[in-house]
C-alpha cells in the first residue's frame, strides 16, 4: 500500500512537471488579437484598445468597505517610439460604503505616460476620495501620451492623499495598457 502511494505521488509528480513549461509558457506568452477585434477590450484582462471605450470595474477595496467602477476612453495611439494613446480620458464614480464618519473610499489610479523626450515611462498617481455615505462622487480626468493605467480601491480616513499602505500593500488592478 504504501509503494502504490509513492508511485502514484511519483506519476503525479512526473506529470506536472511535463505539463509546468507548456502552462508556463501559455500564461507568459502574449495573446494574439485578431485584426478584426473591437475596439473595446476586456479591462479585467488588461487588454488594450486601440480606439474607443473600455467600460472597467465594479472593483471593490478590501472588506467591501468602497468601491468604484468608470470607463476609460483612448485615441490616437502611436507606436513610432514607445507604444502609448495620444488622448485618454478616464470617468467614473467611488462610493463610501461605510457608515462611519472617519472613513472614505478611495479610488488611486497609477498613470504611467511617456515623456517629451519619448525615452521614459514615469507614472503618477490620481486619486478620488469620497466621504459621503450613499452618494458616490463622480470624477472625471484625461492624460495624454497614456501608457498604463492601474487601479486600487482603498477606505481610509480622509486625508490630503493615500496611505503608503493604501499605494503599496496589495495588487493594482490594469485597467488599460497601450500595445
Amino acid at each position: 500500500m504504501t509503494t502504490t502511494r509513492s508511485l502514484t505521488g511519483l506519476a503525479l509528480a512526473a506529470a506536472l512537471v511535463a505539463i509546468a513549461p507548456a502552462t508556463a509558457q501559455a500564461a507568459t506568452a502574449p495573446a494574439a488579437v485578431p485584426a478584426t477585434a473591437p475596439a473595446a477590450a476586456d479591462p479585467a484582462a488588461g487588454q488594450s484598445a486601440t480606439q474607443g471605450t473600455i467600460r472597467w470595474g465594479t472593483y471593490y477595496a478590501p472588506g467591501h468597505r468602497a468601491r468604484t467602477h468608470g470607463s476609460l476612453t483612448v485615441s490616437g495611439e502611436d507606436h513610432a517610439v514607445l507604444p502609448v494613446a495620444a488622448n485618454s480620458r478616464i470617468t467614473g464614480k467611488v462610493y463610501d460604503l461605510t457608515r462611519s464618519a472617519s472613513s472614505c473610499g478611495w479610488a488611486v489610479f497609477r498613470l504611467t505616460y511617456r515623456t517629451a523626450d519619448g525615452k521614459n515611462l514615469p507614472f503618477k498617481h490620481r486619486s478620488v476620495i469620497d466621504c459621503s455615505y450613499g452618494t458616490p462622487k463622480a470624477f472625471t480626468f484625461t492624460q495624454h501620451d497614456l501608457y498604463q493605467v492601474q487601479l486600487k480601491v482603498c477606505s481610509e480616513p480622509k486625508a490630503s492623499k493615500p496611505s503608503l499602505n493604501c499605494l503599496y500593500a496589495g495588487t493594482w488592478k490594469v485597467l488599460y495598457t497601450s500595445k
